[in-house]
């Protein structure tokens, strides 16, 4: 969502809110209206907050990622996991040639 979507969307809902507590605590139009706009001003305001934030935080990680340091280590992961796939290669290849003499054993004493 954009954060102009965001901001139009949070002050909307500050200004149903508002008029719900306006009618609830209020006695008169007066006070339903400086509840109803005091409450979505505060919404609204917030909503320019929390966006402020979230920009600033999407920024200063982009701006902080190591690039090089994540692609050595993810090089040192990939080497690892082959050496590690080719020692699970020869260890089924040794286990299928031992099934194998096994059932050849087994077919021989049987019969």
């Amino acid at each position: 969502m954009l954060g102009e979507n965001f901001v139009y969307f949070f002050t909307v809902q500050g200004f149903f809110v508002g008029i719900i507590f306006g009618v609830l605590k209020s006695f008169n139009a007066e006070g339903l209206l400086i509840y109803t706009f005091c409450i979505t001003i505060f919404f609204y305001l917030f909503s320019h907050v929390i966006i402020a934030f979230y920009y600033k935080t999407i920024t200063a990680k982009a701006y902080n990622f190591p690039k090089e340091i994540h692609e050595a280590e993810l090089d040192i992961f990939v080497k690892e996991i082959t050496k590690r796939e080719k020692l699970i290669d020869s260890a089924s290849k040794i286990t299928d040639a031992a099934i194998k003499m096994n059932t050849e054993d087994t077919a021989g004493q049987k019969l």
